[in-house]
């Protein structure tokens, strides 16, 4: 594996030899570490099945929710353990947005991006809340598409608008980091380009650790890019330096698609 982990100055987050097992007899994560860049858009490439969703779901203790699941290993969100943090305020710092849009279907334009805040009991005066949704949705390209419908249901959106919305969401707490799960992979060519140049923005001001199964998106948007392999994290490195020349065989062949 690259060396490359051990020379990113001040990560953001850092994962210590962490390991994931839904059954003792079967880790879905071995051993992992790895140092995530600040205003970096990283992307964890593998095969079906390879690791990938879990390593991401450990990072915001989704796992929490499964007493059956082992984990081991540590994570650090700017030095400091994320098992020392309540998971309301881990959430509030690391974002979430999924594969597939899911605005809340009750919940209008407007409440949906903060719905956060409303779900931690945060009261907020409404020049607060309204100035937190236009940033949100203007940091997301949608408030220009969407600042007449801000009272219509989530659901009255494209697909694309709702990922956008989903993200606008995550931002909406100013988080320090924003991890993505296939974001693209249920849209179309035209609103995943949109979402692409989001991205590609949005690392001005944050952290973006990004899974897909496309390794022409990771190409196209990530600047460092990490290749897992059943559980295991193979090769960590630049972008661009891992698809010109990569270091281990097995990301060779997969980027030259000899197995997916």
């Amino acid at each position: 594996m690259s060396d490359l982990i051990k020379h990113i100055d001040d990560p953001v987050l850092e994962i210590r030899n962490l390991s994931v097992a839904y059954n003792k007899d079967k880790p879905a994560v071995t051993d992992v570490s790895a140092g995530i860049k600040k205003n970096k858009v990283t992307a964890i490439m593998g095969p079906s099945g390879c690791g990938k969703s879990t390593l991401l779901r450990a990072i915001n203790r989704m796992h929490d929710l499964y007493p059956n699941i082992d984990i081991n290993g540590d994570i650090l969100l700017n030095g400091e353990e994320t098992t020392n943090m309540s998971t309301i305020m881990l959430r509030r710092k690391i974002g979430m947005v999924f594969q597939r849009p899911n605005p809340f279907p009750t919940m209008s334009i407007h409440d949906n991006v903060i719905a956060g805040y409303k779900l931690n009991g945060i009261r907020l005066k409404k020049s607060d809340r309204n100035e937190i949704v236009e940033k949100s949705l203007r940091d997301v390209a949608l408030w220009d598409e969407v600042k007449d419908s801000l009272t219509k249901k989530g659901t009255f959106l494209s697909g694309g608008q709702q990922q956008r919305l989903c993200i606008a969401r995550a931002l909406a707490f100013r988080p320090d980091m924003i991890l993505l799960d296939e974001p693209t992979s249920a849209l179309d060519p035209v609103a995943t380009k949109k979402v692409e140049e989001l991205l590609t923005q949005l690392k001005e001001h944050y952290t973006i650790l990004l899974v897909t199964h496309n390794m022409s998106q990771a190409a196209r948007i990530s600047d460092y890019s990490m290749f897992m392999y059943l559980g295991e994290l193979i090769e960590y490195g630049k972008t661009k330096d891992m698809f010109i020349k990569p270091i281990d065989k097995r990301t060779e062949e997969y980027l030259t698609g000899k197995f997916s």
